[in-house]
């Protein structure tokens, strides 16, 4: 089951700009809507409603936390065949794979290049095939 929205949506549109998935849809200052077969259960949209108008896959409504609570991708850099699939699939286009530090070097991996627009979904990690991406809580 996916994550929805109940009436209390003020169309505040915050869950439908990040959602990495574009699986919410919905007019600003109208009530939104989840497309239940894009939406992967990452739970971003109910940890930016400050209505609490999302509902979570068990039909709980969804936390909100802080964004510095947020996880964020860290690479083992000796894991990551820099295969790309994790760049690939990240919407917010927070991944990228690194440059080589001299000339001839081959060993590149994926980085967090833009830890900005990174919005803790996880599915960066969940695709990894070699388990070189785990997601933190960054300690401040």
């Amino acid at each position: 089951m996916a994550y929805s929205i109940n009436d209390k949506c003020n169309g505040c549109s915050a869950c439908k700009l990040l959602c990495p998935v574009d699986a919410i849809s919905g007019e600003r200052k109208e009530a939104h809507h989840i497309n239940p077969l894009r939406c992967v259960n990452c739970g971003v949209c109910g940890r930016v409603c400050a209505q609490g108008a999302v509902l979570d896959d068990q039909g709980q409504p969804a936390v909100r936390i802080p964004r510095k609570q947020w996880p964020l991708p860290v690479i083992d850099a000796h894991l990551c065949s820099a295969c790309s699939m994790c760049v690939d699939i990240c919407g917010k286009q927070a991944l990228a794979i690194s440059t080589p530090a001299y000339k001839g070097d081959l060993r590149v991996y994926a980085v967090l290049s833009n830890p900005k627009n990174c919005v803790g979904c996880s599915l960066c990690a969940q695709i990894c095939p070699l388990g070189a991406v785990t997601m933190e809580v960054q300690l401040s």
